[in-house]
């Protein structure tokens, strides 16, 4: 049986659609047949790509109670997930978000706790790793060698902070608010290390990047060692471990001396 390529690119002797319904979204799906024959599945949904977590949730005898409020809040936290940093993937190409930069430095926590240079409560430390940066929804990401704007970030912040925390029940937005800003003015164990882990994180993904992002800002060793000395104040032996990778990338090129 001949095969000519269809309008969508598939090659196909004969086009067989077949809808489903759902409440997901849309897709399609070419799947072989005997005899070269393809069989095109539209699977057609309810769904509109452009909703997002501000559209409202659907109408219940729950509107109005701490569930809903809840699920607002973690629904909001997708967008996240559309906050992109200044810096690149190690095992593909393009940028990190903000949402997967919070879960890795979640993950630093848990496995290098014991670099801890004080008794810290390691529960606390990864909520300030997992809601650090959430209020990015709403004041994007600053890069962190553009000193200027980071002085000037942070009314915004606390602005987005307000609103976003503001849309959990009120003892939650408290607690968690409450977090963000202890993380922010590193005065406790559990923010120093927390503080420490954030400026390692992006360090280690610049390093293993071959320092693509240094080189595109054009950042010295002696901006890096100083932004990222921080670290030294929640996790010495990690500040000596990042001093070691920042000189061996001056040697290999990968940030100017």
């Amino acid at each position: 049986m001949p095969i000519a390529p269809s309008a969508a690119g598939v090659a196909v002797a004969t086009m067989v659609s077949v809808v489903v319904k759902g409440d997901i979204g849309q897709r399609v799906h070419t799947l072989p047949a005997s005899e070269g024959l393809w069989l095109r599945i539209v699977y057609c949904y309810d769904w509109a790509p452009e909703r997002s977590a501000r559209s409202p949730l659907p109408h219940t005898a729950m509107s109005d109670d701490r569930l809903t409020q809840q699920l607002r809040f973690l629904l909001e936290l997708d967008r996240l997930k559309s906050v992109f940093r200044q810096s690149r993937l190690i095992h593909t190409d393009r940028m990190e978000n903000s949402a997967e930069h919070s879960w890795h430095l979640a993950m630093l926590a848990v496995v290098l706790a014991e670099y801890a240079t004080e008794d810290i409560d390691l529960v606390r430390v990864v909520k300030m790793a997992l809601i650090h940066d959430i209020v990015e929804i709403d004041a994007g990401d600053t890069y962190i060698y553009d000193e200027q704007a980071r002085r000037e970030q942070a009314r915004i912040e606390q602005q987005a902070a307000e609103r976003i925390f503001g849309l959990l029940p009120t003892q939650q937005a408290a607690e968690l608010w409450a977090l963000w800003e202890e993380f922010e003015a590193k005065q406790t164990p559990e923010a120093r290390f927390a503080g420490a882990l954030d400026r390692l994180q992006p360090l280690l993904l610049n390093y293993h990047s071959e320092g693509q992002m240094w080189r595109h800002h054009g950042v010295s060793s002696e901006q890096v060692t100083r932004i990222n000395q921080v670290i030294a104040a929640g996790a010495p032996d990690l500040w000596t471990y990042a001093r070691q990778l920042i000189r061996d990338a001056v040697k290999r090129g990968y940030l100017a001396p």
